[in-house]
């Protein structure tokens, strides 16, 4: 299993319990979430299975919180049993499970027959047994209405909810350009940790609105945005993984649980964009929004009924600041393998690695603004910055046996002692 495939199915692992995590909940409260989560279709990632066992979500939790929280943990270790057989009963149940909803009108025989022909269930499970056990998860009950009740976080950055919006031209180097509006709101107080027009709906855009989102408000628990291609990049889930941000993306064509942020929208399309005149441009645009937060964040909200700015600031002593160095938790991550000549190569530019890399495979971690400044991590330490390849000063460096040193100007040369350099005679008369 490669590095990147363990990143993955860690990042995934850190959402289920992400919840469980740095709080004080009650026995009851705890077993409340932990059968949600068994009940629960998820995606697992590199698995063909779709459903968790209670002992599992627990194992995880306790590696975590064992190990520092450090999202490392809860990487998969490579097995110890493979090539053996392992008991399948927990695995096969889930598998029957997932059978089962994704077929949700075909009879229990035919299904039986289905998974033994999928070799998904052994062949002494009897129909008895597989009948039960969709009837303790409620799958003989076709009838499935979904809930949506409505619901509020508890705190302040306990859950954030994102999205984008279409906005309006402004001009740009001389040109008409279309503008588009990434916001956060905290679910709590209604307040906007963040929002700000940007020419292009892409992941730097967004990155750039959510790092200033973090810097100006701290760190949520929970952050809720849509299965858009800027919610669903592999640095958006790792950055907020190892910030200890549980990233959630709701259902495909159900904006519904992202209530909150689309009524906000809605605000801005009636009270913000009709005051907003042509022939601005993306700076003043923004200063102008900026304005006009400010004077949300203090007016009464018709839900809440208190200010947004005084319902947050009330458990101020709540909030996680965000860390230091912020803006690297969001830097891209790329594997390379370093060359024998201890060089590798990033965006068509070359980099000289430190000595003990050389045949091995390192991850460099860089800014796309600023590709220059690379960090090398190797077995998941830094080795420092890479350094611009230069071979002018390669040139006047002389290595022995694993040793390097400078030649000095003026230095004696070594007598050739080859044959002749040319065909004729050299006349030194």
């Amino acid at each position: 299993m490669d590095e990147e495939t363990k990143k993955a199915i860690a990042i995934f692992r850190f959402g289920v319990i992400a919840d469980l995590v740095g709080r004080k909940l009650s026995r009851g409260e705890k077993e409340r979430l932990l059968r949600e989560k068994v009940s629960c279709q998820w995606d697992i990632p590199h698995s063909g299975r779709s459903y968790l066992a209670r002992s599992t979500i627990l194992s995880w939790l306790y590696v975590y919180e064992r190990s520092g929280r450090r999202l490392e943990s809860l990487a998969p270790d490579e097995r110890s049993d493979k090539g053996k057989s392992r008991a399948l009963d927990e695995e096969s149940a889930q598998a029957l499970i997932a059978l089962k909803k994704d077929r949700p009108g075909v009879t229990l025989s035919l299904l039986i027959t289905e998974a033994k022909k999928r070799r998904i269930m052994p062949e002494r499970v009897s129909y008895v047994t597989v009948y039960r056990l969709f009837k303790r998860h409620g799958l003989m009950d076709e009838s499935h209405p979904v809930d949506r009740r409505r619901f509020e976080a508890e705190l302040p950055n306990d859950l954030w909810q994102s999205d984008c919006l279409h906005g309006p031209k402004v001009l740009h180097e001389g040109k008409t350009r279309k503008t588009y509006l990434f916001a956060f709101i905290d679910d709590m107080s209604r307040l906007i940790p963040h929002a700000g027009f940007y020419l292009h709906e892409r992941l730097p855009s967004y990155l750039d609105a959510f790092v200033k989102a973090l810097a100006k408000r701290g760190l949520p628990r929970k952050l809720y945005v849509d299965n858009g291609p800027s919610f669903r990049s592999q640095l958006l889930h790792h950055a907020s993984a190892s910030l200890g941000i549980a990233l959630i993306h709701s259902k495909p064509y159900q904006p519904e649980g992202r209530g909150k942020i689309e009524r906000w929208f809605k605000t801005v399309r009636m009270q913000f964009l009709p005051t907003v005149s042509d022939g601005l441009s993306l700076g003043e645009l923004n200063e102008k929004l900026s304005s006009w937060v400010e004077t949300y964040h203090r007016t009464v909200h018709g839900s809440t009924k208190e200010k947004p700015i005084d319902r947050y600031l009330a458990h101020l002593h709540l909030l996680r600041e965000a860390p230091k160095g912020l803006e690297d938790y969001f830097r891209i991550r790329t594997m390379r393998k370093v060359d024998k000549d201890r060089t590798v190569s990033l965006g068509g530019r070359l980099y000289e690695a430190p000595v003990e890399t050389i045949g091995k495979m390192v991850t460099l971690l860089y800014h796309e603004s600023d590709p220059a400044r690379v960090e090398v991590f190797f077995n998941n330490a830094s080795c420092g910055m890479l350094i611009p390849l230069d071979v002018t000063i390669n040139y006047r460096i002389r290595r022995r046996h694993f040793t390097i040193t400078e030649m000095v100007p003026g230095e004696k040369i070594m007598k050739y002692e080859g044959g002749k350099i040319f065909d004729r005679e050299e006349n030194h008369a």
